[in-house]
């Protein structure tokens, strides 16, 4: 699909009938803009269709402006949720965090509009829920159920938008405290929110986060076990739909639909329609051997 074509296709979706189709979901695209084109051309969401998106929809691929403003020109149609390297974006604009080796960010922080993209990203949310389905770019904590990730989502995006969002976004890094509780206040119950929210992948049966590795099922740190595992998980009434975890690879059961197939890495991207009954979902993929980067991104 060319750029001219693909401006039509964005064109086309962006009229929305009274009633809505499935949502189609997206992995990560990491600014993969190529195959995010394909593979919106193979799925041919009928006109309308809220687009769903996993976090990370910029850096480590060639092209995250192209991809930026293409997910933008979606209009109320694109449903994204911030990943980890989106606020790693905002942070490096921030002058909190500086660029990494392999960042491809460069292009958006140099853009003659980059602050409205900027705000664009800022003002987007943490957690998306409807039809029975969550979406979230990590993980949630087995203690939250929906409306509790849904609260807990909330205060963190009102303090990402609030005029003091630098100071809040400089203090969620770090890995401690590393387990939800209550009592938390401030910035630590916000981190703690950050981090499921958008880094985790193991913890224990207690949901004290781990993030020592982020390898494959194999890969589990002692006494811990895939978020989405954990014995009497309160989300466990829906379904999850995430993305981040890209040596898990592309997981579709009835209750977790796991999107990030690899793209960055020049495996696969990845689409699923959201239907509420699971036999009717469809994938839809496409290679992505033309974003191969040497070291990926998670």
């Amino acid at each position: 699909m060319t750029p001219a074509t693909t401006s039509s296709a964005l064109s086309d979706l962006s009229a929305m009938p009274e009633q809505r189709p499935v949502p189609l979901a997206f992995g990560d695209l990491q600014g993969c803009r190529k195959p995010f084109q394909q593979l919106l051309a193979k799925a041919a969401p009928p006109a309308g269709t809220p687009l769903w998106f996993a976090g990370d929809l910029v850096n480590r691929g060639a092209e995250s402006l192209a991809t930026l403003r293409d997910v933008i020109a979606l209009g109320d149609l694109a449903v994204p949720v911030l990943g980890n390297h989106d606020l790693h974006l905002l942070s490096v604009s921030a002058g909190i965090r500086k660029s990494k080796k392999g960042d491809t960010i460069d292009d958006i922080l140099s853009a003659p509009d980059a602050a409205d993209l900027l705000d664009w990203i800022r003002h987007r949310p943490l957690a998306h829920f409807a039809d029975g389905m969550l979406m979230v770019h990590a993980g949630v904590l087995p203690q939250w159920d929906v409306n509790l990730t849904l609260e807990l989502a909330d205060e963190l995006q009102r303090a990402l938008r609030a005029p003091n969002w630098k100071e809040t976004l400089a203090g969620l890094y770090g890995n401690e405290p590393n387990q939800w509780t209550p009592k938390l206040k401030g910035i630590d119950r916000l981190r703690v929110t950050c981090s499921a929210l958008t880094r985790v992948r193991f913890c224990n049966a207690e949901g004290a986060m781990d993030f020592s590795s982020s390898g494959g099922l194999n890969a589990a740190p002692p006494g811990c076990m895939p978020w989405f595992d954990v014995p009497s998980r309160r989300t466990a009434d829906v379904t999850m739909v995430v993305g981040h975890w890209a040596a898990l690879g592309l997981i579709l059961r009835d209750d977790l639909i796991a999107l990030d197939s690899g793209c960055v890495w020049g495996e696969k991207l990845s689409a699923v329609r959201l239907a509420k009954d699971p036999a009717e979902r469809t994938l839809t993929q496409v290679d992505c051997e033309s974003c191969r980067v040497p070291n990926g991104g998670n």
